[in-house]
C-alpha cells in the first residue's frame, strides 16, 4: 500500500496542483489538515482536494478558525486577517463539510495515527523539538504518528531517554524499524517554513515500511499575485519566496 501524505495546503492552489502532478499514483491519500488559511484560493483548494477523495482528511486550526469555532486571539495579525477573509469566501456547503472533519484518525491496519498538531493536543500543539516529541510519545499507542502544523518536514524516533531527531531529506527514505516508534511530519504543501520554498509532501510505503520526502517547485509568483489581488497582507505573499 502506497499512501501520499499532504499537510498544510493553506489555500495555495498552485502548490497543490504541482504536488498532485508530482505524486502520480497512490493507493490512498491522507491529508493532515489546514486546507485553508493564509492563501488566496480556499474554495478551489477544497474543491480540488475533494476530487481526489482522500481516505482521511483532518481538521487543522486554520480550518476551525475560518468556521469561527476556534479563538484566533493567539494568531498573528496576518493569520487572523486571512482567517476572517477566508470565512467571508466559504459557502454553507463548504462550511458544513469542514465541520464534519475530525482532528484525529487511527489506522490500525497500518499501525498509524494521524493528527494535525500533536497526539497530546491534536489541533493546536506544535512539535518543534525533540523534547516536545518525547512528551507526545505516551499519548499514542501506534508505531507511527503522522503530524503537520509546523510546516517543517522532520522525523523523531522514540528513545529510552527521550526522542531522537532524524534527517528527513528527499532521496533518502526513512526506514521504519519495527522495534521502534516514530513521529513524522511531511512538511507543508502550501507554505513551507524550513527555508526551502518548494512544496513538500511525503509518501508512506506500508510494504517496505518506509517514508520518503518529496519537494516540488511551483509557480510562487502566481500565488503571490493572487494574495495581493485579494487584499491579503503583503507579508503572506513575500514569505512564500523564502520558505519561511
Amino acid at each position: 500500500m502506497q499512501a501520499v501524505i499532504l499537510s498544510d495546503i493553506h489555500a495555495n492552489l498552485e502548490a497543490l496542483e504541482a504536488v498532485l502532478a508530482d505524486a502520480g499514483t497512490w493507493d490512498e491519500l491522507w491529508f493532515l489538515g489546514d486546507i485553508v488559511g493564509y492563501g488566496p484560493d480556499p474554495v478551489p483548494c477544497i474543491e480540488r482536494l475533494r476530487r481526489e477523495a482522500p481516505a482521511h482528511w483532518l481538521a487543522g486550526n486554520h480550518d476551525l478558525a475560518a468556521l469561527g469555532v476556534l479563538d484566533t486571539s493567539q494568531f498573528n495579525p496576518e493569520a487572523r486577517r486571512a482567517a476572517e477573509w477566508t470565512a467571508e469566501h466559504l459557502d454553507d456547503a463548504m462550511r458544513a463539510a469542514l465541520r464534519e472533519l475530525a482532528a484525529w484518525a487511527e489506522l490500525p491496519a497500518y499501525g498509524t495515527v494521524l493528527v494535525h498538531g500533536s497526539p497530546r493536543h491534536p489541533v493546536w500543539e506544535y512539535i518543534l523539538n525533540a523534547v516536545t516529541a518525547a512528551e507526545n510519545f505516551p499519548h499514542f499507542a501506534a508505531d507511527l504518528c503522522l503530524f503537520g502544523h509546523t510546516h517543517v518536514p522532520v522525523a523523531y524516533e522514540e528513545g529510552v531517554d527521550g526522542a531522537l531527531r532524524l534527517a528527513l531529506q528527499p532521496g533518502s527514505p526513512l526506514r521504519l524499524d519495527p522495534a521502534s516508534r516514530y513521529l513524522v511530519n511531511p512538511g507543508s504543501v502550501g507554505q513551507p517554513r524550513d527555508g526551502d520554498p518548494r512544496a513538500s509532501y511525503a509518501r508512506f510505503d506500508a510494504g517496505a515500511q518506509s517514508i520518503s520526502l518529496h519537494r516540488v517547485p511551483y509557480d510562487i509568483r502566481a500565488t503571490q499575485a493572487k494574495i495581493l489581488a485579494a487584499g491579503l497582507p503583503e507579508r503572506l505573499a513575500a514569505r512564500l519566496e523564502f520558505g519561511w
